[in-house]
């Protein structure tokens, strides 16, 4: 569907020359903040687009794909530029449902600033607090804006005490609303600036600017104190500093310089009121940008380039005159033009049909291959949410889309072929709900493994195995709403139908005490018969031993040739269980004694009496069945490890240990059955309250609980 506001203005407004005229800005905040609506109405403004789009509508310029307009919410990155001044502003719209974290840390590496959408309606959640905290790990320039002002709800100087407690001290108002009226009837007159000190009075047709309105001088004063002690705390001003505590009269204009500086280096946090519905504080957040956001050259490059052998690189810059070096941080398929790349250039010019290096990170673990190799780029373009608007050359700190890069895939760096560079991978996050799918007809089938495939390509958050085991073709996702996207994609734009399932874990099980068993396969009723006999015992062994197979056959009684043929029947009946199906494992078998017939013993005989000699041993022992056991460690705040503690307990989980970690968060480190996590990447959300996060991996097998072990047998039974 095309973006029904339309581009107001094309060519040279989405062209920059120099990169200390770009911005990249990155909108983030959770779900229903208003980030999308905040970008509208900034399109809007500055002349980007011809009419404000409505998400209700499905007619954003952001919300463009056909799942985000039918389920009215953002689940892909999107950019679109637009100028204020003569600074061109890449603008940045992320999801913010914690399912598509993938986009979400796409548009952070596409980025050099950040600017966190709040709701004054809303406050801050525990998933916006992890993503403050992961922008300040890697110093990157933050900035809130506080929406839904004009909302009769609206606390603004509630949520601000609400920001400031979840990011720190740095956060600091730079615009205050000015209301009348009081309860249902109040509403925004206007924005009072305190660094300027002049009031914006948007109650008519158009935004005014006047001295501050009786009656507000000492809360504003107040206010404003607070803003410059920031500021030149910050900015280690010590000239502006003396003249501050002298009482003298600050110049707005250093006052601003220094604020700036201070946002560049990641220590101050400025607060803008917004409206987007009125437009309130849109004017000042068009203006603010190029002023308190950094360009390109004044953010350093990624660390660790290197060349492709491993040797540091050294020197780089934003430069569009050095050497290419660009990274692809998303990949989409267009039913119209193939595969597109959205791509941020670091260094260097990027040209059309220029023959780059595409160097790998080899995410082996879902499917992709480490490569190197060359290939051409097709047309450049300056996306625009769904359109775009061909251009000649990116020059260095811009973003743009690449059109039929084959090889290239997301995370990977882009180069000149005579100096291929690398960057460093960014980290995706693990897909840890897993979900059963398969084909609802016969004629899905042969789509349904190109059309996830091709889903994984693009999505590195979405992977997809069939276990040898269940065979069961498994989609990890980051959660419900993730699968759903993916299911819908399936569905709409390769038209394969699938079915859902619950993902069988796979058990298994073993002698739980030692036994003996005689395997007799004795058929000699005319012609050529079969013959074999063999007695074994069988001892269980500890977790991850296999199969140890043990030959103390003396005299020849089973003649050397046939005693693999024995082993090779044990396993081939450990594959398939011998009492409730599933696989037998961890167990030594000794092979003591037997017969053999000169004529009709064979390879194959012993083979099936081999196997006849493991299920009589198993219907003289007890056996147990077995459940996987992984290691789980757990992120989450302080505030909610007794409810995370209990939850693993109620899983029968078993905590090994906590490890008390900064920012009030700790690692819970637990052994957790399988059977009892399948669904925790949706639960530990609910428990946490968003701010948990976990990771897992296979420890070892245990025994399973008797009546869990009860119901397996009598489903197993009931199914075969």
């Amino acid at each position: 569907m095309a973006d029904k506001s339309g581009p107001a203005t094309t060519g040279r407004a989405l062209k920059a020359d120099r990169p200390t005229d770009i911005r990249n800005v990155v909108l983030v905040g959770h779900s229903g903040a208003g980030k999308t609506t905040l970008m509208e109405a900034l399109l809007h403004a500055s002349g980007a687009t011809s009419r404000v789009g409505r998400v209700e509508e499905g007619t954003t310029v952001s919300d463009y794909d056909d799942v985000e307009i039918r389920q009215k919410r953002s689940v892909n990155l999107a950019m679109a530029p637009f100028r204020s001044g003569n600074v061109k502003v890449n603008l940045l719209d992320t999801p913010g449902y914690a399912d598509f974290v993938g986009d979400l840390r796409a548009g952070l590496r596409a980025a050099d600033a950040a600017l966190f959408v709040v709701s004054a309606l809303d406050g801050v959640d525990g998933r916006t607090r992890l993503l403050w905290d992961e922008c300040a790990a890697i110093g990157m320039p933050r900035a809130v804006a506080i929406t839904k002002i004009d909302h009769h709800r609206a606390d603004f100087a509630g949520t601000v005490q609400e920001c400031q407690a979840a990011f720190g001290d740095g956060v600091l108002p730079a615009y205050v609303p000015v209301y009348s009226g009081e309860g249902d009837a109040r509403t925004v007159r206007g924005l009072m600036g305190l660094i300027s000190q002049r009031y914006y009075d948007h109650s008519g047709p158009e935004r005014t600017e006047s001295a501050p309105p009786e009656g507000l001088d000492g809360e504003i004063d107040a206010m404003r104190n607070a803003l410059i002690e920031g500021v030149i705390q910050e900015s280690e001003d010590e000239t502006l500093m003396d003249r501050y505590m002298e009482g003298g009269d600050l110049d707005p204009e250093m006052l601003i310089t220094d604020l700036e500086a201070a946002v560049v280096r990641g220590g101050f946090h400025p607060v803008l009121a917004i409206s987007s519905t009125q437009g309130i504080g849109i004017q000042e957040l068009l203006d603010e940008l190029p002023r308190s956001t950094p360009s390109p050259v004044e953010r350093r490059l990624p660390d660790d380039v290197t060349t492709v052998d491993g040797k540091p690189v050294t020197g780089l810059s934003c430069d569009p005159d050095g050497p290419l070096l660009a990274e692809v941080v998303k990949t989409v398929s267009d039913p119209y033009v193939g595969r597109v790349s959205l791509v941020r250039v670091f260094s260097g010019t990027m040209r059309p049909d220029a023959v780059v290096h595409v160097c790998g990170h080899g995410l082996a673990e879902r499917g992709h291959d480490d490569h190197d190799v060359d290939e051409r780029i097709g047309a450049l373009s300056i996306p625009m949410g769904k359109n775009s608007e061909p251009c000649g050359e990116v020059i260095a700190g811009d973003v743009c889309a690449v059109a039929k890069l084959t090889q290239a895939e997301t995370g990977d760096t882009l180069s000149d072929k005579e100096r291929p560079l690398r960057m460093p991978p960014w980290s995706f996050p693990e897909p840890l709900l897993p979900v059963a799918v398969s084909a609802a007809a016969k004629s899905d089938e042969d789509k349904l493994s190109q059309a996830v495939s091709r889903l994984s390509s693009e999505d590195l958050t979405l992977r997809v195995e069939v276990n040898p085991e269940t065979h069961q073709m498994v989609l990890w996702c980051t959660g419900e709403a993730h699968l759903d996207v993916a299911l819908d994609r399936l569905r709409e734009r390769y038209g394969v139908r699938v079915e859902t399932d619950d993902v069988r874990i796979p058990l298994r099980e073993t002698f739980a005490v030692p036994a003996q068993g005689m395997g007799r396969n004795v058929k000699q009723s005319g012609g050529h018969g079969e013959y074999g006999i063999c007695k074994i015992e069988v001892e269980p062994l500890p977790s991850g031993a296999g199969l140890e197979f043990v030959d103390k056959i003396v005299g020849g009684v089973v003649p050397r040739q046939f005693i693999p043929s024995v082993e090779k029947g044990v396993r081939s009946q450990m594959e398939h269980g011998v009492k409730s199906g599933y696989p037998l494992v961890d167990i030594r078998v000794t092979l003591y004694d037997g017969k053999a017939h000169s004529v009709d013993s064979s390879d194959m005989a012993f083979q099936k009496a081999g196997r006849l000699a493991l299920k009589d041993a198993a219907e003289h022992a007890k056996t147990s069945m077995l459940e996987p056991v992984d290691e789980v460690a757990v992120l989450v705040a302080d505030d909610y490890m007794g409810a995370v503690m209990s939850d693993l307990s109620a899983r029968r989980g078993r905590v090994i240990g906590t490890e008390a970690l900064e920012n009030g968060r700790t690692l819970i480190r637990a052994e957790v059955p399988q059977l009892e996590i399948t669904r925790y990447a949706v639960d530990l959300r609910s428990v946490s309250h968003g701010t948990g996060t976990f990771d897992r991996r296979y420890l070892r097998h245990e025994p399973l609980p008797p009546q869990l072990a009860e119901k397996f047998r009598q489903e197993e039974q009931a199914t075969s």
